[in-house]
């Protein structure tokens, strides 16, 4: 068996090379672009089908860092990463420019991927977190616990709703259902999506109410930094309108009149 000379190694690597292919995929979201580098993306004893990642801090936090997510979520514009099975999600700000940040995020995910680099790590969680808890399962699991109803429901959102969902690059979480009120989160793409609640309302809720009679309605819910957020940006809003309001733009007449003052 004839063997590899050092010489070889560099050919062998850029053939590698050459067969990595990261495919993207626009999703409904103008602001997510989903990345396919046919690879395996979470770890294989994850139950959850996803991860995602909001801040810097929580590419660091245990049960499971990424330092690839780290990386991208530096670049300026960039504002979550989410992880699927074998696909990834990077979201952006809405006043950046694809054409800005798509290079560098295409770099560091080809690079990380044709590097071998384990893309999500696994570390003990010694915290009580309830939100990594969470996300360190699938939601829509059976579970001996559940009614019968719940467990209809959590069939319906398997099989019906999460393919279609995850092909727009997000994900879909049970978060509970209360007096007819199934109480669902949506991630990745589909978090920011203008059209989510068009998604929630006329597919999810819709669907559930014409197999489940005991379903009345569905709501998305936020977390407490999503709540946070909408109360900063409100009040951000409210000093806008107050702003205007205290310099209003002057009309064609107005300008009309300064200028015949002048002369």
């Amino acid at each position: 068996m004839p063997c590899l000379k050092s010489t070889h190694l560099p050919a062998i690597a850029a053939i590698f090379h050459r067969r990595i292919h990261i495919a993207t995929e626009n999703t409904p979201n103008p602001d997510a672009l989903k990345f396919l580098p046919n690879h395996p993306i979470l770890p294989q004893n994850l139950s959850s089908t996803f991860l995602e990642y909001l801040s810097p801090r929580s590419t660091l936090a245990a049960p499971h860092p990424s330092p690839l997510a780290a990386r991208l979520l530096s670049i300026d514009g960039i504002s979550s990463i989410f992880y699927g099975p074998d696909f990834i999600t990077v979201t952006k700000a809405t006043d950046t420019n694809w054409a800005h940040v798509k290079p560098e995020v295409f770099s560091l995910i080809t690079e990380a991927v044709t590097s071998g680099e384990q893309i999500v790590n696994t570390i003990e969680d010694r915290s009580s977190n309830a939100v990594h808890n969470e996300i360190s399962r699938d939601t829509l699991a059976f579970n001996e616990e559940d009614t019968e109803v719940v467990s209809l429901i959590k069939e319906l959102l398997e099989t019906r709703i999460r393919p279609s969902i995850q092909e727009d690059g997000g994900d879909i979480e049970f978060r509970g259902f209360v007096d007819g009120n199934v109480l669902l989160k949506l991630r990745g793409a589909c978090r920011t999506c203008d059209s989510s609640t068009v998604t929630l309302k006329n597919g999810i809720e819709s669907m559930l109410m014409h197999y489940i009679e005991e379903v009345k309605s569905v709501t998305q819910v936020l977390d407490q930094e999503e709540e946070i957020a909408i109360k900063e940006f409100a009040k951000f809003e409210e000093k806008l309108k107050e702003q205007r309001g205290r310099h209003p733009i002057a009309s064609a007449t107005d300008k009309e009149g300064f200028k015949s003052a002048e002369s």
